[in-house]
């Protein structure tokens, strides 16, 4: 997308907004099918949680693709967007049995992460096919709160609890049908990534009746210029000759499943706010927008960098700003970020926007959550309308009026 469609966006549906290239999920989708071309039985399983928009979801199905879920939320969303059931995946963390029972009866996947569900959905349902998220404490991601592999992580079980692990399916009759990984997002050297998978061939050969090995996602990609990536052709070519090795050992052909969330939409997103006011004091030099945290979250959970440009003036002399937002708290988009000259009025596009941001927003403050566009074809497409007052409202209760008195 070019800065001129951009601008043209928030004119024809305001700001704050977010916009989506359909063109770069495409992409990045067939990068990755491409990486692994020589795996004969391939799945890609769309990470939903990244982002949930039913139209996306609707893209990723005409490619293809599969879902990733990881609530009876996500689940139904997943239906309603048009997948049958048996290409949805269910990994939940902490939830009720009655939760997984309920997902279960849909007929999608069943993603289990702890021994004690483990043993009690087993004892109820021993025939139903089932896949085990092993934990195999290798560390991955960029932040603490994206590391889901370590030995401290709530996430899957233990690969040191493996002879418990073998044990329940025994004593239960389980029908095992895949074993999944996950290490945490922003993978950065693909041998760690190798290491953890080896873990998952060793693990594998316990059970005998798979039909999958999902080695889950984390895939890094660019947050700003010359950054780097995750090598997905490197990694492609190196994993996918182990997995076939595994499956000529293992005496039966399986389905290599990843499960990119991020990957597939962060890079097709962008974010677009308005400059409100520049506001100088005796150190600083501020840009407040239309938009903060409620919107944009992860700079001030994760630290994250998103990139940002003055596609209102992009040619124009550098300065330093600190992007802040409008929320009644501590709100930083970026301190001290080299931007070109910011007025009044202009528009900043936030790069990255596509994963993790809509999905996280939220109405703090009461400030309504924007809308979302997809540009497809060199057409703009409201995909989610701007929230208003009466959303607001929707499912509040007034107090009745003699409580009042």
């Amino acid at each position: 997308m070019q800065p001129k469609d951009l601008l043209q966006l928030t004119e024809q549906f305001g700001s704050p907004i977010y916009v989506y290239d359909a063109e770069k999920i495409k992409s990045q989708y067939n990068r990755l099918t491409k990486a692994f071309s020589k795996v004969d039985n391939l799945r890609i399983n769309y990470a939903m949680k990244a982002l949930s928009n039913v139209a996306i979801l609707q893209l990723l199905r005409e490619m293809g693709s599969g879902l990733d879920t990881v609530s009876i939320q996500e689940v139904l969303l997943g239906l309603h967007a048009g997948y049958a059931p048996e290409k949805i995946f269910y990994t939940p963390n902490g939830v009720s049995l009655e939760e997984i029972e309920e997902v279960n009866a849909m007929g999608v996947q069943i993603n289990i992460d702890n021994l004690s569900i483990l043993e009690q959905f087993g004892a109820k349902h021993p025939n139903v096919p089932v896949c085990i998220r092993i934990n195999p404490h290798v560390m991955a991601g960029g932040n603490t709160n994206i590391s889901v592999g370590h030995i401290d992580s709530k996430f899957g079980i233990s690969i040191h609890q493996l002879p418990h692990l073998v044990r329940i399916v025994e004593n239960t009759k389980m029908n095992i049908v895949g074993i999944h990984m996950h290490t945490g997002s922003d993978i950065l050297d693909i041998e760690v990534f190798l290491y953890a998978a080896e873990i998952l061939f060793d693990a594998a050969k316990n059970f005998k009746n798979l039909e999958f090995l999902d080695f889950g996602s984390g895939f890094k990609v660019p947050y700003k210029k010359d950054d780097i990536e995750t090598d997905i052709e490197e990694l492609g070519k190196k994993l996918s000759k182990r997995f076939n090795a595994f499956c000529k050992e293992y005496g039966k052909e399986l389905t290599l499943i990843f499960e990119p969330g991020k990957f597939l939409v962060s890079e097709a997103g962008s974010f677009l706010v308005k400059v409100n006011v520049i506001k100088q004091t005796t150190s600083t030099v501020f840009a407040g927008v239309d938009s903060g945290f409620n919107h944009l979250i992860r700079p001030m959970l994760y630290g994250s960098q998103h990139q940002i440009d003055n596609i209102s003036n992009p040619k124009g002399k550098e300065r330093f700003y600190s992007v802040v937002g409008y929320i009644c708290e501590t709100d930083t988009f970026a301190n001290n970020r080299r931007i070109p000259e910011i007025k009044e009025g202009d528009i900043l596009s936030f790069r990255n926007a596509g994963a993790y941001c809509y999905s996280m927003a939220s109405n703090y403050n009461s400030r309504y959550r924007p809308a979302e566009v997809l540009w497809m074809n060199g057409q703009g497409y409201l995909i989610r309308a701007h929230e208003t007052f009466e959303d607001l409202l929707t499912n509040q209760i007034p107090l009745p009026i003699e409580a009042t008195v």
